[in-house]
């Protein structure tokens, strides 16, 4: 995409920033974006928001369209609606790392209903079962689903006008999962795993404290962590039943949540070691793309690319984020510490995952260790030396890693924990293939 292109965003960039950031760095930042990660124009945008610390909220822009609620398809920056209330609740969230509280609920007209979150609590009152105009809202997808978000620019008025809702159906029937199928947004939800982990956690809900739960729980196909909000009389090693159960996505690695509906009983069968089954089960890249991530996971693959920002780098004393000559984007001028990374592109032929590899694991996969970096790179005066020797050591060779996988709007990610090189039988596979060839004779 041309910049001549980019023009109305590079504009629009500039007034939600306010200052914090200026042309230069915002079409810099919309190239990568665009031209290197492969976004949209809109993730680009909010990934910039986000990331020089604008309002997200403020980001509507064009005329507003009036919609109905089928019409809404879950990309629309500024529409206006005709609802009723169907359903409204107070909730406590934390955004940015501040506590705030928020509407959300249902709204609904003939045509059908929709999710909606109101951020703007103190400008709203919205009463169950009135009808109101609402101008300049926002629709984004969630769970592949369109819900309605009311910003700073949204107008809300209440009007005379009838509405016939359609009946909603809702179904509480349970839907069977392993646990490496659990993906952001299921419901109903059920699971048989063994529990490899408990403790109490003490937190305030609404201004009360609360004891809820948290762990691990394994079955053959992988590992989750999970939060009860009920009761959970239970001890490390059992094996449990647990229906009706939800996922909601932590740092893009998806979390099986226990809430008020849920059932959980012990189920008496031995399943075996999950901790050591379960780290030595490879998973697909396709199948960690489809459910958003996963936790402690081992992939298995061919290391196709060593990226830019692997080698030799520098790191801020304070916040530990890479730095370039010496300025951190956070502390500003520092006497930055060196280190030793590899940001990797490992493909295991169902799709690729970028890995960051610590020093520590970055000297055992490359055989170069942290005073060998930094004088090849003083002999050399070259500060990408040591990332291209990595590249000449590692590209096309096959490799395991494991660790956590995230995903944001970059994509998947891996923090690697463990990795090493992998040996290939090629004696053996060629006789495995052949096996296959002739069994389909």
């Amino acid at each position: 995409m041309v910049l001549e292109e980019l023009t109305p965003t590079i504009e629009e960039l500039k007034r939600v920033l306010e200052g914090k950031a200026d042309e230069e760095t915002i079409v810099r930042e919309l190239d990568t974006y665009i031209n290197v990660y492969r976004s949209t124009v809109d993730a680009a945008k909010r990934g910039i928001i986000r990331k020089y610390g604008g309002d997200e909220l403020e980001f509507v822009s064009g005329e507003s369209v009036k919609k109905k609620i089928e019409q809404v398809r879950g990309d629309e920056q500024n529409v206006d609606l005709l609802v009723k209330i169907v359903h409204v609740e107070e909730r406590e969230i934390t955004a940015r790392g501040e506590s705030k509280t928020i509407l959300s609920g249902i709204l609904g007209d003939e045509t059908g209903t929709i999710p909606f979150t109101s951020w703007e609590t103190g400008r709203f009152s919205l009463d169950k079962g009135a009808t109101y105009n609402v101008r300049s809202a926002y629709a984004k997808t969630w769970n592949d689903r369109p819900q309605i978000n009311f910003g700073k620019r949204t107008e809300v008025e209440k009007d005379e006008s009838s509405i016939d809702v359609p009946q909603r159906v809702i179904s509480y029937s349970s839907k069977e999962a392993k646990v490496a199928e659990l993906m952001d947004g299921m419901s109903n939800v059920s699971v048989t795993a063994k529990l490899l982990s408990i403790m109490p956690k003490d937190i305030n809900v609404k201004g009360e404290p609360r004891t809820i739960f948290t762990g691990t729980l394994a079955d053959d196909s992988g590992k989750v962590e999970f939060s009860s909000w009920v009761e959970f009389p239970h001890e490390t090693g059992e094996v449990l039943r647990i229906e009706n159960a939800y996922v909601r996505a932590f740092r893009g690695i998806p979390q099986l949540n226990l809430g008020d509906r849920v059932s959980v009983t012990r189920v008496d069968d031995d399943i075996g070691d999950l901790q050591e089954l379960t780290s030595s089960t490879p998973r697909t890249i396709s199948d960690l793309e489809t459910v958003g991530g996963g936790l402690d996971v081992l992939v298995r693959g061919s290391l196709v690319d060593i990226r830019n920002g692997s080698g030799l780098i520098k790191r801020c004393p304070e916040c530990r984020r890479s730095v370039l000559n010496d300025e951190c984007i956070t502390h500003g001028r520092v006497q930055a510490q060196p280190d030793l990374r590899i940001k990797a592109v490992l493909d295991d032929g169902t799709g690729a995952l970028t890995c960051i590899v610590n020093r520590e694991l970055s000297e055992s996969l490359s055989g170069i260790s942290m005073e060998e970096a930094m004088r090849m790179t003083e002999e050399h005066h070259d500060p990408d030396v040591v990332a291209k020797e990595m590249e000449s050591r590692l590209l096309a060779k096959k490799a395991e890693m494991r660790g956590n996988v995230v995903s944001d709007e970059y994509g998947m990610m891996m923090i690697v924990q463990e990795c090493g090189p992998v040996t290939v039988d090629v004696k053996a596979g060629a006789r495995e293939l052949l096996a296959k060839l002739e069994a389909m004779l």
